[in-house]
């Protein structure tokens, strides 16, 4: 059979018989009695290709000898030149060939930054020659299906037009490269210049001879090699793991691809010596199949080479693509398996805020966090939590993670990398949230940690609001230093250490009150008991929260007292404080103000209750609607007008009526009294709202006139005997603004050249004295005269961390204590670790050292330790050991030490028989209407069971050993167990709770720190910052009405005025007499544990009850705490009601009321006191 006969038995290729090429034919081969043209589109290229790189190399081979002969005639000019002395002119000859280099340096300049990505015209052509590579390969696989050889319309194929299109666009784009190389022969051989010369004239080709062949355009895959480098001009890749992995992915597909294409031709094609007779008819993605098997050493064997070159080129790829495959496809699965399994990024969700969560994060952090934030006791918490840390989660802290999946997030990253900041949106965040690790060995290093997070968080977003833990009192200095921290903007730092020792400081004036506080800013759940324990009554009170709202316009006018007595009577709510703003509108935090204080359109009240939805009563109140309702829950939002003139307004409107006729200014206006311009800012009775006439000015200023004489002059106070008023009194003469009414006691105090109290009239301050002066021997300890004061037993050494000890003595030193007051501290430890903290104590007066350890009961009796009001056990020591519950082991020893010293009984009673012994700030011979008795000294304590003891613990699980007597289970949670609830155990951990609390109300941060320490402001603090001590100033008004604040005190029930009450009484009566009488505000009962069972016991410990209803039943033995005013006349005179500076245990069945002994034994005391004084003129009391 002849070859034409056997090309007509396959009737799709009849067509290529025909003697004449039909070049316009889209579908069918162009033949022309069996030659075809792909000759000339490959010569296209080789032409390109190989004359390019002689003129080249025919130009540096010219260049080369133009240069070695310049150089020759140049050492002649040169000679020529120093012998005639005509160099100048020379140089000016050859200033045109200079200017000449110049002018295309600067073209060649220009063409390499319009290649370069380094502007944005750069890389936006860098980027769309890709994106036009990449469409050319598309359209080569959308040619891949049609013969490799075919007739196409230039006219009519739309795709050989765009790819035309796109040809020209790389044509010009080679240029500029080449204009922009510095080495043209190495340009010529790049692979992209290769991939250019057999892709573009080809195109070029086909147009004129108006046929298309596929042939070389698969190398346009090549060009996905620079797809990491376009990624990283649109700085979407960034991490050295992602460069790498789009790398190796990108050279093993362009390889792939490639090495497909070429199968795809030659396979399709034939090899030319056989005439082309040998093709088979392979897809380009059979042939992309056939490599992968190929590489990956399977061969299944259905798809295979037929041609000779396919095969040959199968031989030398499968050296090549094995070892690639080998090495490639493992490490690609390596980098994608060790990618970050939370390395995404946060999306943010409309209508929902998210706060970042940074720092210490471990399983115990995150959960006391979580537990507190996310707690049903909040209202509807809309906020998503993200938390960030550069080490992944292990799997109990993931299984935490997926329990909350639907309010946390967790991503890996750290918070100094801005990229992570970007992943988290930070700048979006409604603030970020620090923990430190409160366990770490070295806090100045944790803190230093913290404070360069907040540093890289605020450099990325000045304006976030950041609430950070800190260990260490003296570091929150360095965040001042930071330009963007603002505290009035709501940045806050917790400093653990500084609410730690001041929860600690304050229960040494009120044992137990560490309890109550760290229980109100924790969210706990009520656990309801039916048995009739002590449990039961504790854990109702733990069920109480602190809250704030807004009071209602209907309490606008009322003073405090009045305000707190109706919210507690009707609303069922306890208002202990509120932010007050002043004529200057700064706004300041008032604790338990007197009546003075009235109250103000939109003000924030501080409120103690069970929900957050109980607090909206305060706000919802109105006295027209809810004035005759006993059910507080029936006390809804009602629908009546608001007012639309404030108290303020109206009382404005009669001031500018008063003064229309005198033409004068409202102060000096002579028709109004002077007591009212006094205090005009502060209008003392609701005003009604309607129009005020002239002719009614007289009568509505006479009312006011009338309020203003009912507050008392100075002599007028002072004939009633100050605060000694009787039970029944007005509460309105109970405090005045010392501004106005200055007390003589900060007359004297003004009259005296002398620095009682630092520059801010906050504390107490004496001159500093040298550590000598205040070290104490054993023998002189056990002669000076120590009672009624606390001892500090502290643990530490050279090498320990400082725990500040100014944090602990500065609330003991406040300035609302006079100075008998102040409880006398004796230090009891190592004299190496005390002179380090003493930098910080040597302006605070009666402050003692004895060198010694906590361990010594040589040392314990030496301080009268059975005398103290309070032993604070405290260790410096961070103990990094493996097992938890040793960290402690120094504190419970000594704990468990002084619980079993035994002491004579008779030295107790001697002792309290002595008036030398007396506690500071006591007097025997006080008034029987005194309404504080405090604490009352314990004068025949036995055993040390019975010492007031609280010991700072760092495991909390180590509170089991501090009681023997408890059944607290090892799990238990700390709140839940004995030494928590009697106020003996105070452990850091609980202050947690304080970041979600300040997180969602930055006022109870303000209101805690000013109960813990004392006083401390930013502004005391940024003077701390500055010479790091207290700096003593002078007495003046404004210094000494900083002393005009309210403190913490217990009330001892079994006598004096509230004794009618104690047996029997009911609480909220007690709150209401407390309030009325003497402006005291009750928040809750410190109770013997067994107080329940109504019969005599020996147990001593008191526990803690927060906020009692008012039918609460109380008994006789109850302590009350109390937030009492501040006695301006006290300092005068021992005989003041406001001696409850005798906080001492008195659950002991010995001890007894200072009223309780026999008048003419208080006579003999005062004469046995005076001649005792005598003696001791010389004694010095360190």
């Amino acid at each position: 059979m002849s070859k034409r006969e056997k090309f007509n038995q396959d009737p799709s290729i009849q067509i290529s018989k025909m003697n004449v090429i039909i070049p316009f034919s889209p579908d069918v081969p162009c033949d022309s009695n069996g030659q075809r043209m792909w000759w000339a589109f490959l010569a296209s290229s080789m032409v390109t290709f190989f004359g390019g790189l002689f003129i080249i190399l025919l130009w540096r081979t010219l260049k080369y000898l133009w240069t070695v002969c310049c150089h020759c005639n140049a050492k002649k000019k040169t000679v020529h030149r120093i012998t005639t002395g005509d160099g100048i002119k020379r140089v000016d000859k050859e200033d045109p060939a200079a200017s000449e280099v110049g002018w295309m340096t600067s073209v060649k300049d220009w063409a390499g930054v319009m290649i370069s990505a380094q502007t944005l015209t750069g890389r936006v052509l860098v980027v769309l020659v890709f994106a036009l590579s990449i469409g050319a390969l598309v359209i080569y696989f959308i040619d891949s299906s049609d013969p490799i050889e075919s007739c196409q319309n230039f006219y009519k194929d739309f795709t050989l037009q765009i790819d035309m299109a796109f040809n020209v666009f790389f044509l010009l784009y080679f240029g500029l490269r080449f204009i922009a190389a510095n080495d043209k022969l190495w340009f010529w051989l790049e692979v992209n210049s290769v991939v250019d010369f057999f892709t573009v004239p080809p195109v070029f080709v086909s147009v004129y001879l108006n046929r298309s062949w596929l042939g070389l355009r698969f190398l346009r895959a090549l060009r996905l090699i620079q797809f990491s480098e376009i990624l990283q001009f649109l700085n979407i890749l960034k991490t050295s793991n992602s460069i790498k992995l789009v790398n190796l992915c990108s050279i093993f597909i362009s390889t792939w691809l490639t090495a497909a294409g070429f199968i795809h031709l030659v396979e399709n094609s034939g090899d030319p010596w056989e005439n082309f007779q040998n093709s088979q008819a392979l897809s380009y993605w059979e042939c992309v199949y056939l490599l992968m098997v190929t590489m990956s050493t399977v061969g299944y064997g259905d798809v295979y080479a037929k041609t000779t070159l396919g095969r040959l080129f199968m031989v030398f790829f499968i050296l090549g693509g094995l070892a690639m495959f080998a090495s490639y496809v493992p490490e690609i699965i390596e980098l994608i398996g060790n990618r970050k399994k939370y390395g995404g990024s946060y999306s943010a969700v409309n209508g929902r805020k998210h706060i970042v969560v940074c720092g210490h994060i471990t399983l115990e952090s995150v959960s006391n966090f979580l537990k507190d934030f996310l707690h049903k006791d909040r209202d509807d918490v809309n906020v998503e939590i993200v938390f960030l840390h550069n080490i992944s989660p292990n799997l109990e802290l993931e299984a935490l993670f997926k329990r909350h999946f639907t309010q946390v997030e967790f991503y890996q990253g750290s918070v100094l990398n801005p990229h992570d900041l970007a992943r988290v949106k930070i700048e979006s965040a409604d603030a970020c949230l620090i923990l430190a690790n409160k366990y770490c060995a070295d806090p100045d290093a944790e803190d230093a940690s913290n404070i360069m997070r907040v540093i890289s968080i605020k450099n990325y977003h000045p304006k976030i609001r950041i609430i950070t833990q800190m260990l260490q009192y003296h570091n929150k200095a360095h965040l001042l230093n930071i330009p963007s921290w603002n505290w009035k903007e709501g940045d806050d730092a917790i400093c653990l250490a500084e609410l730690k020792l001041g929860f600690i400081a304050q229960s040494c004036l009120a044992q137990g009150l560490s309890t109550m506080l760290a229980n109100l800013f924790s969210m706990r759940s009520f656990i309801k008991i039916e048995e009739d324990t002590w449990q039961k009554y504790y854990l109702e009170g733990v069920a109480n929260e602190m809250y704030t709202e807004y009071l209602s316009s209907a309490f606008v006018g009322m003073s405090f007292p009045v305000i707190c007595e109706l919210c507690y009577v009707k609303l069922k709510l306890l208002l202990i404080a509120i932010e007050y703003k002043s004529d200057q509108r700064e706004c300041s935090t008032l604790i338990n103000p007197g009546n003075h204080v009235k109250m103000q359109e939109g003000t924030l009240g501080f409120f103690i209750a069970s929900d957050a939805k109980e607090v909206k009563r305060a706000l919802f109140y109105c006295k027209a609607c809810h004035d005759d309702i006993s059910d507080p829950k029936r006390i809804k939002k009602c629908g009546c007008k608001k007012l639309i003139y404030s108290k303020t307004a109206a009382y404005k409107k009669i001031r500018l009526a008063c003064c229309f006729d005198c033409s004068r200014s409202e102060r000096d206006c002579s028709c109004m009294p002077v007591n009212v311009r006094c205090n005009m800012d502060s209008p003392r009775r609701d005003i009604p709202l309607s129009a005020v006439s002239v002719n009614d000015c007289s009568a509505t200023l006479r009312a006011f006139e009338e309020d203003q004489q009912l507050a008392l002059s100075p002599k007028k106070k002072q004939r009633n005997g100050g605060m000694r008023n009787s039970p029944n009194s007005s509460p309105k003469i109970m405090r005045h603004d010392p501004l106005v009414i200055p007390g003589n006691d900060q007359m004297e105090s003004m009259d005296e050249n002398i620095k009682k109290y630092d520059s801010t009239g906050m504390f107490h301050w004496c001159p500093s004295k040298d550590i000598e002066k205040v070290i104490l021997t054993r023998s002189e300890a056990a002669m000076t005269v120590l009672s009624g004061h606390v001892v500090v037993c502290i643990f530490g050494d050279v090498k320990s961390a400082l725990i500040g000890l100014r944090n602990f003595v500065m609330p003991l030193r406040a300035s609302n204590f006079h100075y008998h007051e102040l409880k006398h501290i004796v230090f009891v430890g190592s004299l190496e670790y005390l002179k380090r903290e003493w930098e910080t104590l040597h302006n605070f007066p009666k402050v003692s050292i004895l060198p010694g350890t906590p361990l010594s009961r040589a040392d314990l009796r030496a301080v009268n330790i059975n005398l103290c009001d309070m032993c604070v056990i405290l260790s410096a020591n961070q103990n990094n050991i493996d097992d938890a519950s040793l960290q402690d082991k120094e504190c419970i020893l000594a704990s468990l030490n002084i619980k079993s010293m035994l002491f004579d009984d008779s030295i107790g009673v001697l002792q309290a028989n002595s008036q030398g012994f007396t506690p500071p700030g006591m007097d025997r011979s006080s008034p029987e209407n005194s309404p504080v008795h405090g604490l009352v000294r314990q004068t025949s304590v036995t055993t040390g069971a019975n010492i007031p003891i609280i010991t700072e613990l760092v495991n909390d699980s180590n509170v089991q050993f501090l009681d023997q007597d408890d059944d607290d289970d090892p799990d238990t949670e700390l709140y839940l167990t004995q030494p928590f609830a009697c106020g003996t155990a105070f452990a850091v951990s609980v202050l947690d709770s304080l970041m979600s609390a300040t997180y969602f109300n930055d006022n109870i941060l303000t209101l805690i720190r000013t109960l813990v320490t004392g006083g401390a402001t930013p502004e005391l603090e940024g003077l701390l910052a500055e010479e790091n001590a207290l700096r003593g100033g002078y007495s003046t008004p404004q210094t000494l009405a900083n002393r005009d604040r309210c403190r913490v005190a217990q009330l001892a029930l079994y006598d004096g005025p509230f004794a009618d009450l104690g047996d029997g009484g009911c609480y909220g009566d007690l709150f209401c007499k407390a309030l009325k009488t003497y402006n005291m505000l009750c928040f809750g009962i410190y109770r013997l544990r067994d107080a329940h069972l109504n019969q005599q016991s020996q147990c001593t410990k008191r526990y803690v009850i927060t906020n009692p209803p008012y039918a609460f039943e109380l008994v006789p033995s109850d302590l009350i705490f109390c937030l009492m005013q501040f006695d301006h006349n006290a300092g005068q005179s021992r005989t003041s009601l406001s001696h409850s500076s005798h906080s001492s245990h008195s659950s002991s069945k010995k001890s007894s009321s200072v009223h309780s002994i026999p008048t003419t034994n208080r006579t003999n005391r005062v004469k046995s006191r005076d001649s005792r004084d005598k003696q001791k003129k010389d004694m010095v009391y360190r």
